[in-house]
């Protein structure tokens, strides 16, 4: 099982707003700026992300409802920042756990294993 939504709402609140100034710039981590889906607000959200070619893999530690994926999904395109470099990313495609775990890099995959995490998209980037 990923991450306990508790813990997703803590991050929200407290954990997000201190790693977001320099998640964008930190190897494994990324920025993404989406808009919601529902109010038409700009958010900012840390991921764990890895580039792999012309995409973006991120690792779902939280599972598949959580609400930047649902407005990634619904009001493409997004911009993501990675080592302080911005990228056009279009909407996320899901990726099985076994695609998705060879496309993180092998120093990371015990970790994503020891939280139960099997969900993984790729956002394709634009730029």
């Amino acid at each position: 099982m990923p991450l306990p939504v508790s813990l997703a709402r803590l991050n929200r609140l407290v954990t997000n707003r201190i790693t977001r100034p320099f998640a964008s710039r930190l190897p494994g981590f990324a920025v993404l700026h989406h808009t919601g889906r529902v109010t038409g607000s700009s958010y900012a959200t840390p991921l764990n992300a890895w580039r792999k070619g012309s995409e973006v893999v991120v690792a779902l530690t939280y599972g598949e409802e959580v609400d930047w994926l649902a407005n990634a999904r619904a009001t493409p395109p997004s911009t993501m920042i990675m080592g302080g470099i911005p990228l056009g990313v279009g909407r996320p495609r899901d990726l099985g756990t076994a695609d998705g775990m060879r496309s993180v890099p092998g120093i990371v995959r015990p970790f994503l294993r020891a939280l139960d995490v099997t969900g993984f998209v790729a956002f394709r980037v634009e730029d």
